[in-house]
């Protein structure tokens, strides 16, 4: 007995058979885009749950929700901070050791004095709090401030111009 191949029907392939919309539905589907809920980002505002997963792609969680209200003319604090318990349990992410002390650069910024240390740390950053310095300056380390260290300059500039 010979065995026939299954093969797939027409019928499948959306030929544009009865009533000439391959496949698409009712003709009115096929108009515009109001059938997807508008071009591109158009209804991707709160209830739009079948848009939501392009949207999270796109743009992450941010897209979504409330981002919280200042006037335009507020200027957002957007240093970077860190605190001393998050360094000192991400230690080998953030520093290198060179000899007992680690090594931290920290350039952008501003160490907060939250969480003890117990390491003897070198960090360079651009800012840091009062308790933070103390801190790490009780362990056995020491915090470089860039933002101390330009002020510093600039006064002994102003100085050396008014002699």
């Amino acid at each position: 007995m010979i065995k026939k191949t299954h093969k797939r029907k027409k019928s499948g392939r959306m030929h544009g058979r009865n009533m000439g919309t391959h496949g698409g539905g009712c003709r009115k589907n096929r108009k515009g885009s109001g059938h997807r809920g508008g071009v591109g980002m158009a209804g991707s505002g709160k209830r739009a749950d079948h848009k939501k997963t392009l949207v999270l792609k796109l743009y992450g969680n941010e897209y979504f929700g409330r981002q919280g209200i200042t006037s335009k003319k507020t200027a957002r604090d957007k240093r970077k901070r860190i605190n001393l318990w998050e360094i000192e349990t991400n230690i080998k992410k953030f520093a290198k050791k060179t000899g007992d002390k680690w090594e931290i650069n920290l350039s952008d910024y501003k160490i907060l004095g939250d969480g003890e240390v117990k390491k003897k740390l070198i960090i360079k950053a651009k800012e840091a709090s009062q308790s933070a310095i103390e801190k790490v300056k009780k362990a056995g380390g020491e915090i470089i401030c860039e933002a101390k260290v330009e002020s510093a300059e600039k006064k002994k500039e102003v100085k050396e111009k008014k002699k």
